[in-house]
Order: C-alpha cells, then sequence, then structure tokens
C-alpha cells in the first residue's frame, strides 16, 4: 500500500502552521477530550501527558505511533493527491509529482476540517473578516473589538483567547449549546462511571442533572437555552466560556442580521461596532480529486454503510468521516481493523439488499436523534 501525504509530516489538523495549509490548528489549542479517550487502543499517550494535551503533544503522539509501528517509509509526504478516477476495474490516483498508480482498494482519509463553509452575510464589512480555519492567536487584537459567530468548539476557544487582550468580544449565535466544563466530579467529564451498557436516555438524564448541579443552566450565564437535549448535537466543551461570560468579558448576542461597515447589526436589533469578525461557521466535506459527477456530498451528506463503506464501491472506504460525541482516533481505529477484514476476506459484506435497508435504518435513526 501506499500512503499519501500533503504535509511534510504526520499529524494532519494537529499540526500548528503545518506545510500543507490544510491544518486548522491554533496556538492555544487542547483537546477537548481525555487522553484515554482519544488515545489508540494499543498505544496508549505517554502517562505524563495531562488529562487533555496541547496541540503539540497530540502531534508528537501520532508521529510516535508511525515510529512504533514503524511504517513511515510507505508514507509520501508532501505529495497531494490531485485526481482520482475508476478505470477498468481499478483505482487511478494521479498527485502532483507527476505519477499515477493503479490500486485494486482505496482508503480515503482526508479529513472533513480543509474547506472552510463562511456564511452568507447581507452588507459590508470593513474590518477584518476571517473564517477560524485560519485563525492561529490573538495577538495584534489589543484594543479591539471582535465578533465571534458560532456557538461550537472554536467559537468559544476564539472568543476566550480574545477576551483576553480585546476591548470587547461579542459571541453571536443563530441558536443555544449545551456547554460541558472539562471536568465534571473532579475527573474529566467523558470518563464518568456511567457504562454504555446503560441506556442512552438514562445516561443522558443523569449527565443532565450533574451538569446543572454544577455549572447551572446556559441562561444563568447570559446564553439563550439550546432547542435540543443533551446529546442531540455535536457537545460543546469549554473550561473557561463561562467564567468570562460571567465577568462581562465574552458578551452573547443573536444572529448577525447584515454588517454595516465598521459595525455588525444583530437579530434583535442590537449594533456593536467591530474591527475583527470571526465566523466559526464550520466545513463542507470536500474530495476535490474526485470528479463531483462521480463523488460528492451535496449539503454534507454523503450515505455510507456505518460511515466507512461506499454502498456502490466495494472497494472504496473512508475512514474519520464522522462526528462522534467523543474522540474521533478510537473509531478511525475500528474503521481501520473492520477495512482490513473487508480486504483480506475476513468480513462478509451484507448483499445489496440489506445494505440498502440497514442504511436506511440508520440515516433515519442518526436524523431522529440529531
Amino acid at each position: 500500500y501506499d500512503c499519501f501525504e500533503a504535509a511534510d509530516r504526520v499529524g494532519g489538523n494537529w499540526v500548528y502552521e503545518s506545510s500543507s495549509g490544510l491544518s486548522a490548528c491554533y496556538r492555544e489549542l487542547t483537546i477537548n477530550t481525555s487522553k484515554r479517550r482519544m488515545e489508540y487502543p494499543d498505544y496508549p499517550m505517554p502517562d505524563d501527558y495531562p488529562d487533555f494535551p496541547r496541540h503539540d503533544q497530540i502531534a508528537a503522539y501520532f508521529d510516535g505511533y508511525v515510529a512504533h509501528f514503524g511504517f513511515r517509509h510507505t508514507i509520501r509526504f508532501e505529495t497531494r493527491v490531485r485526481r482520482v478516477t475508476r478505470e477498468r476495474g481499478a483505482w487511478v490516483v494521479e498527485t502532483d509529482r507527476g505519477a499515477a498508480t493503479r490500486y485494486a482498494a482505496l482508503v480515503v482519509a482526508n479529513g472533513h476540517h480543509s474547506a472552510p463553509r463562511m456564511p452568507r452575510l447581507e452588507g459590508r464589512f470593513d474590518g477584518e473578516l476571517l473564517h477560524s480555519h485560519t485563525y492561529r492567536h490573538a495577538d495584534g487584537w489589543a484594543g479591539k473589538r471582535v465578533v465571534v459567530l458560532g456557538i461550537g468548539n472554536s467559537a468559544m476557544d476564539i472568543a476566550v483567547e480574545a477576551s483576553r487582550v480585546a476591548d470587547a468580544v461579542f459571541l453571536s449565535s443563530r441558536r443555544g449549546a449545551w456547554i460541558l466544563p472539562k471536568y465534571l466530579l473532579g475527573r474529566p467529564a467523558d470518563t464518568l462511571p456511567l457504562p454504555p451498557w446503560i441506556p442512552f436516555s438514562v445516561r443522558r438524564w443523569a449527565v443532565e442533572r450533574i451538569l446543572r448541579a454544577a455549572v447551572g443552566a446556559p441562561t444563568d450565564h447570559g446564553l439563550p437555552m439550546p432547542d435540543h437535549r443533551l446529546g442531540e448535537a455535536h457537545p460543546t466543551i469549554s473550561a473557561t466560556i463561562l467564567e468570562r461570560l460571567d465577568a462581562g468579558a465574552v458578551v452573547w448576542r443573536p444572529n448577525i442580521a447584515r454588517l454595516d461597515g465598521d459595525a455588525v447589526v444583530f437579530e434583535d436589533g442590537t449594533r456593536e461596532r467591530a474591527d475583527v469578525l470571526v465566523c466559526c461557521t464550520g466545513y463542507d466535506l470536500s474530495f476535490p480529486f474526485f470528479e463531483p459527477s462521480f463523488l460528492s456530498a451535496p449539503n454534507n451528506d454523503l450515505p455510507l454503510f456505518l460511515r466507512t463503506l461506499h454502498p456502490d464501491h466495494r472497494t472504496l472506504f473512508f475512514v474519520g468521516l464522522l462526528q462522534p460525541l467523543g474522540a474521533i482516533m478510537p473509531l478511525a481505529d475500528a474503521q481501520s481493523r473492520w477495512i482490513a477484514d473487508a480486504l483480506s476476506g475476513r468480513y462478509a459484506r451484507p448483499d445489496a439488499a440489506e445494505l440498502a435497508l440497514r442504511m436506511e435504518a440508520e440515516r433515519r435513526a442518526t436524523f431522529a436523534r440529531y
């Protein structure tokens, strides 16, 4: 097998200022799932790592993984895949180095944080406008007024960092979110002793009550009440946003109605002068090496069997193309083992009819929950 990597090292999104230009890593980034929930099953993170390591520690962990299992020689660094086509039962992979190689199977693991989605905003903004993908640090924002659009993990981190240097920070969102602290009951929140055999509804009920006792409701901190139950959307985890809101260093505003030159006007009619607008508005699934007519994900929807197997192409697989409530790494590990079983004949793929039925049931369950 060959592995093509656009950057000059492994680590992907956790490499700060990656040579690929695809990483969204910012200087103060730390993980928001604990190390024991993020590590690969057969390669534990070092015991001397903190519960929530920094990005450089995570990047070093991935580099150590490659060294430990000894497959660095199979990775072609600083090599971008430009085009993939299907020809006479084989996958033809063309790279920016001019090579075109035929393969029996193809595993796509290009992530889902490389194509920033910018919102459509009415009006004109005269200040600095950027997506969180290009944010690196808050240096240079001293004395400025900053609007952060979004209420996910990046929005919370950037709002907190900006609040330490800026004159004013406004966090704008179209709805509320449940904010989970990194620690509950004196331990990482994602390690609470709630076994998976307990029904999800019961576990959610327990965590909701622990969360209410520990930090109160979002409305206690100036945020709107979420329009969904805990666990029905990707969690927002922050150790510091609530205290910054309580201190008035970050002020919540509703969604942006329009831009007005040197100001932002929100849906409640509030107008705030602003020097910087950071859009933490997510990403689009992007497969630039495929022809859109062959494979694309309109509205970020790409039907796959358990987010891994393509229903129409038996030798096309995807790893990491999912958005879990926890860390992606143990799931990517499970996907990889499953793919290996499929390639070696140890896994019997369902027939087309059963595959379609199971995919449809999975999609219905997903859309019902989230």
